[in-house]
């Protein structure tokens, strides 16, 4: 049978998300990234921004045996971000 299940990542510490830090500083949004990145941490229930690393647990869990009887579901992993 064909699976097909979706994993839906909150803000997470990369790259991408650096340039959107500093892009908006640059047009006055913020003084420094870290204030910004602060805001969204504050914004988290879980108080934090994600790791790549967590993200990549849970693709690892949908391509896994584990996730072998699911399909249809979204993994939310955002920290709690939706559940507010």
């Amino acid at each position: 049978p064909i699976r097909v299940n979706s994993l839906h990542p909150g803000f997470v510490q990369t790259p991408l998300l650096d340039t959107g830090m500093n892009r908006m500083v640059s047009e006055g949004l913020a003084e420094k990234p870290e204030d910004l990145k602060g805001m969204i941490a504050q914004a988290t229930p879980m108080g934090r921004i994600a790791e790549t690393s967590e993200i990549a647990s849970g693709a690892w869990f949908l391509a896994s045996d584990d996730s072998s009887y699911m399909t249809g579901s979204e993994l939310v992993i955002d920290g709690g971000w939706t559940a507010q």
